[in-house]
């Protein structure tokens, strides 16, 4: 009887430690700018303590190299399906293109967490993102008081079916519309591109099309922001000469910010869009309740508060400590 009973709570332990061991796949846009690496540590730092409430959570960090291959970020989720991982992490590069292989991983019983811009389903467990419309008021409002409600601006775009980006543009334009009168938009319909080198070369034409008009830039992605950045000084126009407000931190922007090329910049929380990800895909597969749209996040960053100790925490977050 003795024998039985060690056996049926061995048999027990063993099964509730392995309800409590996931292996969670976190699939990015891509993995080269210094955005990704932020959501690739707040993934391993969620990990971490989950770890100490004794759940054991392995991330697998994978996503396509450039931020348009859509073909491969689908890859990438059919072949976790495939794998049958626990669940999915997934910021989709395309609201429409990643519908089907999400579905597919839900009717497979592999539940699916969306982080960083949306996807047009209602399959997924939760949604782990910024406001980006807010995001793209604060801009068009930092650009509009830099200007004082006149004059031209241009809105470079980044990719076609991006949601987040989209809806940074869309909360641009409709503020610039609402509350800037004054101010006319000389260009909105031209797309920096998946890298900072085609944003580069987008920035080139369009600031030899307009050099001479324009008086403010916006941009509303770190890659878009670098490109314009880079154009603006090699035509002269940068330490504000035509005010640029950016979107998203990375080693350039950040230089540019404190250099006076750029007046702006809207900054998300990465680090803690990774952390939430991850930390809400181990609650749903726990069974937890979790929240269908969960906010991250943003605020404007300027030359001023740049040293504030909240900024400060959020434009250098910890990678070094979890990205080895």
């Amino acid at each position: 009887m003795k024998k039985i009973l060690l056996l049926s709570l061995f048999v027990f332990t063993a099964a509730v430690l392995a309800a409590q061991s996931y292996q969670i796949a976190v699939v990015p846009k891509g993995t080269t700018h210094e955005f990704w690496k932020s959501i690739h540590a707040g993934a391993l730092a969620a990990a971490e303590e989950l770890k100490t409430e004794g759940v054991n959570v392995n991330v697998i960090w994978k996503g396509p190299l450039r931020e348009d291959d859509r073909e491969q970020q689908v890859q990438v989720v059919e072949n976790f399906v495939a794998r049958r991982v626990s669940g999915i992490v997934l910021a989709p590069l395309d609201a429409r293109a990643l519908v089907a292989p999400v579905e597919t991983a839900v009717r497979a019983r592999i539940p699916v967490v969306i982080i960083d811009s949306g996807l047009n389903s209602a399959a997924p467990a939760s949604t782990v993102s910024t406001d980006n419309y807010k995001g793209g008021v604060l801009g068009a409002r930092r650009l509009g008081e830099l200007l004082g409600g006149s004059g031209n601006v241009i809105l470079l775009r980044v990719l076609a079916g991006s949601s987040s980006t989209e809806q940074r543009e869309a909360g641009f334009l409709d503020t610039m519309k609402a509350e800037f009168p004054g101010i006319r938009i000389l260009s909105s319909d031209q797309h920096a591109g998946a890298t900072r080198d085609t944003a580069y070369r987008v920035s080139q034409n369009l600031l030899n099309r307009f050099g001479r008009d324009v008086q403010g830039v916006f941009a509303p992605n770190e890659s878009s922001a670098t490109g314009m950045l880079l154009a603006l000084r090699d035509a002269g126009l940068a330490g504000g000469r035509v005010k640029f407000v950016g979107f998203d931190t990375g080693t350039q922007t950040l230089a540019g910010l404190r250099a006076g090329d750029l007046q702006g910049l809207v900054v998300q929380n990465p680090f803690r869009m990774g952390y939430l990800g991850v930390k809400t895909m181990a609650a749903v597969l726990r069974g937890q309740p979790v929240g269908k749209e969960i906010d991250t996040g943003c605020v404007l960053v300027t030359a001023e508060n740049l040293g504030e100790p909240a900024i400060a925490d959020l434009i250098n977050p910890p990678l070094d400590r979890y990205l080895k």
